[in-house]
C-alpha cells in the first residue's frame, strides 16, 4: 500500500493509509500478521541513523527489525565521515548501494528530505524537529485500542504545542476525523502556516481544531489528555524561560477537572519528574503511557514492512 515510500511526515499519507497501518499494527501486537507474507523482506538491511540520543526509537526499530528478519545497523552519525564534512548528498548515495532502507533521527528535518533526495531506498522519519510520525503512529493505535474506535472523541495536548509530537499528533487526530486541541502559551503556539494546514485538515475531513491558552476551555469533556516534556533536546538555555511560562499548564487532577470522568493520559516519554505531569497522575488508573511505549514496535513493524513489501499483510 505503501510500498518504496518514504515516511517522512503524516502529512504524506492519506486516513486510509494511516488507518491500513494502525490495523497492521494491532495485528502485528496480536499475532495476526500472515508470517509467509514476510519472507520477501527477510535478509534485507537497515541503516538505523541517530544524530541524538534514545531509548524507544531505538530500542523498537532494532527489535522491529530481529522480528521482521531484517538486519538493523546502528549508526552513530557522529562515528561517521559526515563528522569530518562529507556532504550529506554523498553520504546518502553510499548508503544507498549498501542498505534496503534509511531511518534517521535527526536535529533538523531538511537532512531527512536530503536523505530522501538522494537515496533511492525509503526512508523512515525516526523524529525531527518538525514532525515525529512513528510516535504520532503509535499514539493512534493506542488511542483506538481504549476507544475501539475513533468516533465522537476529543484529543487535548497541554503545553509545548509546537513541538513535533504535537504537530504528529495532530495531523492524524484531524485526518482521522477526531477532535483536536492544543492547549498552551500563546507565545509558544506555532505558526500562522501551520494552524491554516490544521484548519484546512479539520475541514475536509469534517474534524474539528481549537488552540487555546485557557485549560478548561482546552480540557471540558476531553477523553485523551497528552503532555510532553516542557524542555526538549537542544532546548536546555531556553530552560528557565520554559519553566516559568510552562509551569501553569502542568497535567495534574486539579487541571483535568474539567475533562471527561473516564479521561485516558498520555506522555511520549520520557518524562522530566515534577514538571509537565504530576506523579499522581502519571501513576493513575488514567495513565496508558507504557501502553503508547510498546506500540512504537508494533507501528514501527508496520512501517518497516509495508514500505518493503507489496504484499498486502
Amino acid at each position: 500500500m505503501i510500498t518504496g515510500r518514504d515516511f517522512l511526515a503524516l502529512t504524506d499519507f492519506s486516513p486510509q493509509e494511516i488507518t491500513y497501518l494502525i490495523d497492521l499494527a494491532i495485528r502485528f501486537k496480536r499475532g495476526k500478521v500472515n508470517t509467509k507474507k514476510l519472507t520477501r523482506i527477510r535478509g534485507k538491511t537497515a541503516a538505523l541513523i541517530f544524530e541524538k540520543p534514545s531509548t524507544r526509537t531505538r530500542v523498537s526499530m532494532e527489535v522491529a527489525c530481529h522480528h521482521l528478519g531484517i538486519a538493523p545497523m546502528y549508526i552513530e552519525a557522529g562515528t561517521t565521515q559526515l563528522a569530518r564534512g562529507e556532504p550529506l548528498e554523498d553520504f546518502a548515495r553510499v548508503l544507498d548501494r549498501y542498505v534496503d532502507i534509511i531511518a534517521a533521527r535527526v536535529y533538523s528535518h531538511s537532512t531527512l528530505e536530503t536523505l530522501a533526495k538522494y537515496a533511492k531506498a525509503p526512508v523512515i522519519n525516526a523524529l525531527s524537529d518538525l514532525e515525529h510520525p512513528l510516535q504520532g503512529l503509535a499514539d493512534l493505535m493506542t488511542i483506538k485500542e481504549h476507544f475501539g474506535d475513533f468516533s465522537n472523541l476529543i484529543i487535548a495536548f497541554v503545553g509545548d504545542v509546537n513541538n513535533n509530537v504535537a504537530r504528529s499528533l495532530s495531523i492524524g487526530v484531524l485526518k482521522l476525523g477526531m477532535e483536536m486541541r492544543l492547549v498552551g502559551p500563546k507565545e509558544y503556539w506555532p505558526k500562522k502556516e501551520f494552524k491554516e494546514i490544521l484548519d484546512r485538515l479539520a475541514k475536509e475531513h469534517n474534524a474539528k481544531f481549537l488552540i487555546t491558552d485557557d485549560p478548561k476551555e482546552g480540557l471540558r469533556d476531553a477523553n485523551v489528555i497528552y503532555t510532553d516534556v516542557w524542555v526538549s533536546m537542544g532546548q536546555e538555555a531556553e530552560k528557565e524561560q520554559r519553566l516559568k511560562v510552562f509551569r501553569p499548564y502542568q497535567v495534574n487532577f486539579e487541571l483535568v477537572k474539567v475533562a471527561h470522568p473516564d479521561f485516558k493520559f498520555m506522555h511520549c516519554l520520557p518524562r522530566h519528574r515534577g514538571e509537565e505531569v504530576s506523579d499522581d497522575l502519571f501513576e493513575s488508573k488514567h495513565s496508558i503511557v507504557f501502553d503508547q511505549a510498546e506500540n512504537r514496535l508494533h507501528t514501527t513493524k508496520a512501517v518497516f514492512a509495508s514500505v518493503l513489501t507489496s504484499e498486502k499483510l
